[in-house]
């Protein structure tokens, strides 16, 4: 009669501790992602922050975060565009962007057969959960908690500065001038955190950058901002560009001159420059208003 399953004896298998495992070694390979692309750079500046960047194979040509990855990594990618043949020479197990601007790249390496990631955070507390849920992918949850416990205490900081200051100044954040597109809600969160009041504060909760774009300057005026921050995606911002539009002569920041460029590596991508420098930045901004 055959044995039952009951009756066949079972012999566990050896315990293996989950931090070897996950670091891998002769014996035990690494289970986690071995040849990642970056479709953009907040993903490359936390796997470096995690001590993870061997695991990176290419990165997206606008990254300047680190500035050493662009000496170590090839770049095959722009925000909207990629070159899929490159990125499949590469031979990627994991592909990682953001935003739906990126569907096209994601559906064309997906039908490729390659793993995507593509992540669609948008506040601070998305910023921090996508350290966190990257950390995970490659096997550094510990690190990972351990940044962003980082990012909290400066968060926290800042805010503490802020609550000391007298008065919040109303704050304009522009990220193109041609049309008028406004930030985004972890831009509007970070003025709040660093002691401003957003100008759009609706308007920036809109998750697609079609959705921020304003009909014209009448708005802004009518808004009258004590601050205005440009970051123009990577141009240059023209401050005198600004107050030459109509009518603009008549805002508090323009009559006073608070116009102040915010460098786009440390405020328009969704990752550790915003909560860390791009905060700070802003911050000594609204301080040095008061």
């Amino acid at each position: 009669m055959a044995e039952t399953a009951a009756s066949v004896p079972i012999t566990p298998a050896p315990a293996t501790p989950l931090s070897l495992a996950a670091r891998g070694s002769d014996n035990i390979p690494d289970r986690y992602p071995q040849r990642i692309v970056c479709l953009t750079e907040e993903p490359t500046e936390v796997l470096y922050a995690l001590g993870e960047e061997r695991r990176i194979v290419g990165i997206s040509g606008f990254t300047v975060r680190p500035p050493r990855a662009r000496r170590e990594k090839p770049r095959v990618s722009l925000f909207t565009s990629s070159n899929i043949e490159e990125i499949l020479a590469l031979e990627p197990d994991l592909v990682i962007g953001f935003s739906d601007i990126q569907a096209d790249i994601a559906r064309d390496l997906i039908r490729a057969g390659i793993e995507v990631w593509i992540s669609n955070h948008h506040s601070v507390n998305g910023i921090l959960g996508y350290i966190r849920r990257l950390g995970a992918m490659v096997g550094a949850e510990d690190k990972a908690d351990a940044y962003v416990q980082r990012a909290e205490q400066h968060i926290a900081r800042i805010r503490a500065a802020a609550a000391q200051l007298q008065r919040r100044p109303r704050v304009y954040f522009e990220v193109w001038g041609e049309p008028i597109i406004l930030g985004t809600q972890w831009i509007s969160e970070i003025i709040d955190i660093a002691g401003g009041d957003d100008c759009f504060p609706e308007i920036a909760r809109e998750p697609l950058g079609k959705q921020r774009i304003l009909p014209d300057g009448d708005e802004v005026i009518r808004r009258a901002p004590d601050i205005i921050l440009g970051s123009w995606c990577g141009k240059r911002f023209r401050p005198e560009k600004v107050t030459a539009r109509p009518g603009w002569d008549s805002i508090p920041a323009v009559r006073t001159g608070q116009l102040h460029e915010i460098k786009s590596p440390v405020i328009l991508q969704p990752g550790p420059a915003s909560v860390f420098d791009g905060l700070t930045k802003i911050h000594d901004i609204i301080a040095a208003w008061q």
